[in-house]
């Protein structure tokens, strides 16, 4: 790899997807949901091993100490503390910023949420290797497209086009989360991946696409740098420039991957990494969890359920409603409830 790489960790997040157990104050990427007994974030880093020391991290400015407590070989320049959440565009911008004052136009920048499962290491540093080179070489913005295994409706599609070099294609367009009939429409098409949010680029080239498409960012950073941060606009990268630039490259990826985006991802894995003692008489598609595994939870002709232990909060939710969780916890903002949050 002859380019200059360098790792993005993104790292805010309210903690309201994987509720009771993330909170406000200790979000997903802070868990150790994969059996590993690390956090999500050290093993995002532990992913890195060979750009481990030049990691950069984004998050939210309250949840920098706990950044600095899993992450301790991080120096403190490199923890970058959001005053307010404003998606990822104004992340990226920011970041991106900062890595063309230090090392220039050409470096290549690595983005990365926190909170993914990916297994197989060695695979991971392989295609990042490949996607580094494809990113320095066409000057391009190149986006980790998942191999799709059912027609997921969380997921944003990439339609692939052209090939270019390095096993990458040019994006035809990004589709947003369809609905169940247009996901098993473009499934059956053919030549889309799931949009992982994993992209690599050169910092000049992400500046210049955020330059032309999302203005108001790029200006008042130039301007103020991060005491912008409250008069910019809140809008995901997704949005403000990959729909929209005609640099947008997609290198499909085999090795395994979930987003871990809410409590029925966990049904994926391997495993139960909050088990609970457990007695069921004729239920179906019940899935337990505790923070307290001498807990006993006791089930009852129950359908398609999810039930979560956490200390003196229960969560009870349909299987398939659990990306709803965002609208429950309104609810319990409103009603009072906003210190369980």
């Amino acid at each position: 790899m002859d380019a200059t790489f360098i790792p993005v960790i993104l790292a805010g997040g309210r903690g309201e997807r994987f509720w009771p157990l993330s909170r406000l104050a200790k979000p997903k990427q802070f868990l150790s949901l994969d059996g590993s007994g690390k956090s999500l974030l050290q093993n995002t880093v532990a992913r890195l091993p060979d750009w481990a020391e030049d990691v950069w991290v984004v998050t939210r400015m309250d949840l920098v100490p706990l950044v600095r407590e899993h992450c301790p070989h991080l120096p403190p320049e490199r923890i970058l503390g959001e005053p307010q959440p404003r998606d990822t565009a104004v992340a990226v911008a920011w970041v991106t910023q900062k890595l063309l004052q230090q090392y220039g136009d050409e470096v290549i920048v690595g983005i990365f949420p926190a909170d993914h499962w990916i297994p197989d290491t060695g695979q991971f540093q392989q295609t990042l290797a490949q996607a580094v080179a494809v990113a320095a070489q066409m000057q391009g913005i190149v986006t980790l497209g998942i191999t799709p295994t059912h027609p997921a409706t969380g997921y944003g599609y990439i339609q692939q086009g052209e090939a270019v070099s390095g096993g990458a294609y040019r994006v035809v367009r990004f589709t947003e989360k369809p609905d169940l009939a247009q996901a098993v429409q473009l499934l059956a098409s053919g030549g889309y991946s799931w949009n992982s949010g994993m992209f690599l680029f050169p910092a000049g080239v992400m500046w210049q696409e955020l330059n032309q498409y999302a203005p108001a960012i790029t200006t008042s950073l130039a301007q103020s740098g991060v005491a912008a941060y409250a008069q910019l606009p809140k809008i995901s990268l997704d949005y403000a420039v990959m729909e929209h630039t005609q640099r947008a490259l997609v290198l499909p990826v085999t090795f395994a991957w979930d987003d871990l985006g809410d409590w029925r991802s966990l049904e994926r894995l391997a495993h139960n990494p909050l088990p609970a003692q457990w007695v069921d008489w004729e239920s179906d598609g019940v899935h337990i969890y505790s923070t307290d595994p001498d807990e006993l939870v006791a089930t009852l002709g129950l359908s398609q359920v999810i039930v979560v232990r956490d200390g003196k909060i229960t969560l009870v939710a349909a299987a398939d409603r659990t990306q709803e969780i965002k609208k429950l916890l309104a609810q319990l903002q409103e009603r009072g409830y906003g210190d369980k949050l």
